[in-house]
């Protein structure tokens, strides 16, 4: 048996942690893109030992943006965002705006990922075309999934300020469709698919930076992600305040009966080393 003492130190330092999580999931519940944290426990025999914090990849409520041109996904998935060297981030937070330039980017400067459209709508592979049908069939099985992706451009022309020098705006489709406006909304042409991707096991995913995650040998291959995109909006944090506070509540409770515990121990422990002295 272990010490009892020894038990309960370990189980006010993982009390600690867990007040600590719950604090920071109620600091950040209305925090865009926050994902909560979640704390399970393997043992209460001898003495509290933590599991590394797991992260809720549930769907967070939306939240209006900053600009039209940020997304909320709704739906299962993630937005694929590449950094200047290539890497590929997975994010539920797309506060995403094109720059002075026209290209589509992050707040941290990652450039949002898609495919380039032909007028009919289809995605494009090089010069031949993948129909949707095709496209929803072999991305289930991965095909469609070697696709290569590309950074979304709209260029803006600075002679006449029109978006890739022809469109005098854009409207974003709740299928991630971005379509070309012009002549007054009487001419509209698909440009850019947005794209997203989903995991088999979400949870095994790496949190490099906040709500930023990039795949992992646990998470397994990317897959298709689905759900319908709504500019304009973003999601907020996915975080359960009423839960936590409920938890919180729980894990004071705890730590009030583990100092007492410890307390107990430390009177015994001081009586016993008086008994001692005084032989």
């Amino acid at each position: 048996m272990n010490d009892a003492f020894i038990s309960a130190i370990n189980t006010q330092y993982a009390t600690v942690n867990w007040i600590n999580v719950l604090s920071e999931n109620m600091t950040n519940v209305y925090t865009p893109g926050y994902r909560e944290k979640q704390v399970t426990f393997k043992s209460f025999l001898n003495g509290v030992v933590t599991d590394d914090f797991d992260k809720n990849q549930g769907q967070g409520k939306s939240t209006p943006g900053t600009a039209k041109e940020n997304l909320f996904l709704e739906g299962k998935g993630f937005f694929l965002v590449k950094t200047p060297d290539g890497k590929s981030i997975y994010t539920r937070l797309g506060e995403f705006t094109f720059d002075g330039n026209g290209v589509y980017k992050d707040r941290s400067g990652n450039t949002v990922q898609g495919y380039i459209l032909n007028d009919k709508g289809e995605i494009m592979q090089g010069t031949k075309s993948i129909s949707a049908d095709l496209y929803q069939e072999t991305a289930l099985k991965g095909g469609a999934l070697d696709i290569p992706t590309t950074t979304i451009k709209m260029w803006i022309d600075p002679n006449n300020g029109k978006y890739l020098g022809k469109y005098d705006e854009y409207k974003i489709q709740g299928d991630g469709t971005i379509v070309g406006v012009a002549e007054s909304g009487k001419k509209m042409v698909p440009l850019y698919r947005i794209t997203t991707r989903n995991f088999h096991n979400n949870s095994g995913l790496f949190e490099f930076k906040d709500g930023q995650f990039i795949e992992t040998e646990e998470s397994g291959k990317p897959v298709l992600g689905y759900g319908e995109i709504r500019s304009g909006l973003l999601e907020l944090s996915n975080a359960d305040l009423k839960a936590n506070i409920s938890y919180y509540q729980m894990a004071k409770q705890q730590m009030e009966v583990v100092n007492k515990i410890i307390s107990s121990n430390k009177d015994l422990l001081q009586q016993a080393m008086q008994l001692v002295s005084s032989s």
